[in-house]
């Protein structure tokens, strides 16, 4: 069996936004009690993670540290066709996951006891983000 779901996200610009519980919803109403669970962000400026859930401040210096390797308005970027934050966008995109793949047990994500499913904005300016999510199994 396979179900499919698109949920749409309001970023508030550069930062995390847990998706957990929406992914979860998901993951109950398929009826699928085992089986694989795909998350997918189909976006080049934004990606997912799969993060400690309880400390923001992993998260905070998960962004310190992605600004660290892709800054913004580095003057060797030649792209920069919607501003300073445009290619690090990209590049931090890149670094990171723009899908997981989760295992479905019981009805649920297999998540460990500190886990939670993250949509990353990479721009500064807030965006509608569009979040496939695919169940499969039985």
């Amino acid at each position: 069996m396979i179900a499919q779901k698109i949920i749409e996200i309001a970023t508030l610009g550069r930062g995390s936004t847990n998706i957990t519980t929406e992914v979860e919803r998901i993951v109950a109403a398929s009826g699928i009690r085992t089986g694989l669970c795909h998350v997918f962000v189909a976006h080049t400026s934004a990606s997912l993670m799969l993060c400690e859930n309880a400390d923001p401040s992993v998260r905070r210096d998960l962004e310190y540290f992605l600004a660290r390797l892709a800054p913004d308005g580095d003057p060797a970027y030649e792209h920069s066709l919607e501003g300073a934050d445009d290619m690090a966008a990209h590049l931090r995109t890149i670094l990171t996951h723009s899908d997981l793949t989760l295992p479905v047990r019981n009805g649920r994500c297999a998540l460990g006891t500190w886990q939670g499913i993250f949509l990353l904005e990479h721009r500064t300016h807030s965006h509608q983000r569009r979040i496939t999510v695919t169940v499969q199994g039985e």
